[in-house]
């Protein structure tokens, strides 16, 4: 099952720049577990010690929040994941 993940623009450092990253899973979480794979770096910007999302990251699934399912959420062929960061300022 290929899927396609858009990287946030804060992120892309760590993947070479790329703003969009193919990956396979039947999950939000192997999804993002194979795009940690191929760029094992990213594991401490989205995750904690415990395999959790950071709370300062949420997922979307064809441009539809992942939560409160998140890392369990089904996936299908073809759609697209949009990895974000939750970014205040002041």
């Amino acid at each position: 099952m290929s899927l396609k993940v858009n990287i946030h623009q804060n992120l892309r450092h760590l993947t070479n720049d790329l703003a969009r990253v193919e990956v396979s899973g039947r999950t939000v979480g192997e999804c993002l577990n194979d795009l940690v794979k191929q760029f094992p770096i990213l594991r401490r910007y989205i995750f904690d010690k415990n395999n959790r999302l950071l709370n300062y990251v949420d997922i979307y699934v064809n441009l539809e929040s992942s939560y409160p399912e998140e890392l369990a959420k089904p996936v299908n062929d073809g759609d697209e994941l949009d990895l974000t960061l939750i970014i205040a300022g002041g």
